[in-house]
């Protein structure tokens, strides 16, 4: 498993999220605030689609609009090298 950040401000928290969800190989997303302090976490799993993500982007659609600078931390599946 591999994790990466991103530091974003809260108005584009919203599509960053919706790209990385739509990247597939996501296996857990972490929302802190620019003092690293822990605002949402959820994970997903391989087939999590439409309506099971409806209420956690709305809540982040929500957080977006109280939150100015916030960190993104990506836990992702690591890819199988296949020979």
């Amino acid at each position: 498993m591999t994790k990466e950040s991103f530091s974003i401000h809260g108005e584009n928290l919203l599509n960053k999220i919706k790209e990385l969800i739509a990247e597939g190989n996501i296996r857990k997303i972490t929302i802190t605030d620019k003092y690293g302090k822990e605002l949402m976490s959820f994970p997903l799993t391989i087939g999590v689609v439409g309506v099971l993500v409806a209420p956690v982007l709305a809540a982040i659609g929500a957080l977006a609009a109280l939150v100015g600078e916030c960190n993104i931390t990506v836990e992702r599946e690591e890819q199988e090298n296949k020979s």
